[in-house]
C-alpha cells in the first residue's frame, strides 16, 4: 500500500495549528462532498481520504505518532513497548555497556518491524496489527431517521452493523476488528464506514433541523384553518392562523431529525408557507374578488 501523506491531502504543512486543520478539512469536505459530486468517483475517493486525514491529524495522539513514524504510525504502540522492554532488560543486567546493547537491540527491533535483513528472523516472531479497511454506505434520509441494522459486504465478508439514528451525511464510524487480519497473531485492523445520505424530495436537513416548503391555498391562508402535514414520523394536524402571509414560517418543535446517539432528543421542523393563487376563476368569483378589492 502506497504511503499517504495526510498533510498533503489537506494541503497544509506540519506546522499547521488545530484551527488550520479544521479549516482545511471543512473547505475540502465541501468541495468533494458526494452530494455535490454525485457522478464523480474520484471525488468520493478524495472525500474518504480527506476524512481519514482529518481523523488522524485532528487527534493530538494520532498526529504525534504520524509525525514520528510516518507510514508506520499505526505500529507506533508496538514499537514503543518493545523499546521500553529492551531498555528495561538492559538496565536489569547492570552491564556497563547497557547503553550500547540497548541501542543495538533497538536497531534490530526497528529493522524487524520496518524492514531490513538484520530483522528478518525476528520479524517472524513479531505481532503485526492488520490494515484498516474503508467503505462507503449510501442511505436515504428516512433510513437515517431511525436506528436500524444492515448487512454489508467488505472484502467478500458479510458484516451486520447497527446504524444509529441521526447519522450525518459524510460522517465516518469505526467498526473495531473488522479490517484486515493481523500477522503472527496480531490484532485485526478496523473498518471505517463513511455514510452518504441522499437528499429528500420534501425535507432538507441542516444538522438536526428539517426544512420544508408547504403549499397553502389562498382561502385557508386568509380565513385560517387546519391542514394535515406529512413528517418523517407520521402525519400531524397543524393549525393555520388567519391572514397567514406568503413566505412566513412556523416551527414544529421536536419534529425534526433525531440527535445522534441521544435517544428521545430531536431537532425542529421549520415550515415555510407558499400561498397558492387560485386559477380558472369563474365570473362570479372574479366579481367577488373585485368587490373585496374595493372594500
Amino acid at each position: 500500500m502506497n504511503f499517504v501523506d495526510y498533510y498533503k491531502i489537506l494541503g497544509i504543512d506540519k506546522t499547521a495549528t488545530p484551527k488550520d486543520i479544521k479549516n482545511a478539512y471543512r473547505k475540502l469536505a465541501r468541495k468533494f462532498h458526494p452530494d455535490l459530486n454525485p457522478n464523480d468517483k474520484d471525488a468520493k475517493k478524495n472525500f474518504q481520504q480527506i476524512n481519514e486525514a482529518n481523523e488522524v491529524l485532528s487527534d493530538p495522539e494520532k498526529r504525534k505518532k504520524f509525525d514520528e513514524y510516518g507510514e508506520n504510525w499505526k505500529h507506533a504502540g508496538e514499537f514503543e513497548n518493545a523499546k521500553q522492554n529492551q531498555q528495561h532488560s538492559s538496565n536489569s543486567r547492570g552491564s556497563r555497556n547497557s547503553g550500547a546493547q540497548s541501542g543495538s537491540d533497538f536497531s534490530d527491533f526497528f529493522e524487524s518491524m520496518f524492514g531490513g535483513a538484520a530483522g528478518a528472523g525476528r520479524s517472524r516472531q513479531m505481532k503485526y496489527r492488520g490494515e484498516d479497511y474503508t467503505s462507503e454506505l449510501q442511505l436515504e434520509l428516512v433510513d437515517a431517521y431511525t436506528t436500524h441494522q444492515q448487512t454489508i459486504s467488505v472484502n467478500g465478508h458479510k458484516i451486520r452493523i447497527t446504524i444509529p439514528a441521526g447519522i450525518e451525511n459524510g460522517q465516518t464510524i469505526k467498526i473495531s476488528g473488522h479490517g484486515s487480519p493481523g500477522m503472527n497473531g496480531g490484532p485485526n485492523g478496523d473498518l471505517y464506514i463513511t455514510f452518504s445520505i441522499a437528499n429528500h424530495s420534501i425535507f432538507k436537513r441542516l444538522e438536526n433541523n428539517l426544512y420544508a416548503t408547504v403549499s397553502l391555498d389562498l382561502y385557508t391562508a386568509i380565513l385560517g384553518g387546519e391542514i394535515i402535514l406529512d413528517t418523517l414520523n407520521g402525519q400531524v394536524k397543524l393549525k393555520v392562523k388567519a391572514e397567514t402571509q406568503n413566505g412566513s414560517k412556523v416551527k414544529l418543535k421536536g419534529k425534526g431529525f433525531p440527535l445522534y446517539k441521544s435517544d428521545g432528543h430531536f431537532g425542529d421542523l421549520l415550515i415555510t408557507w407558499s400561498i397558492k393563487i387560485p386559477t380558472n376563476l369563474t365570473d362570479k368569483q372574479k366579481e367577488l374578488f373585485a368587490e373585496l378589492s374595493k372594500s
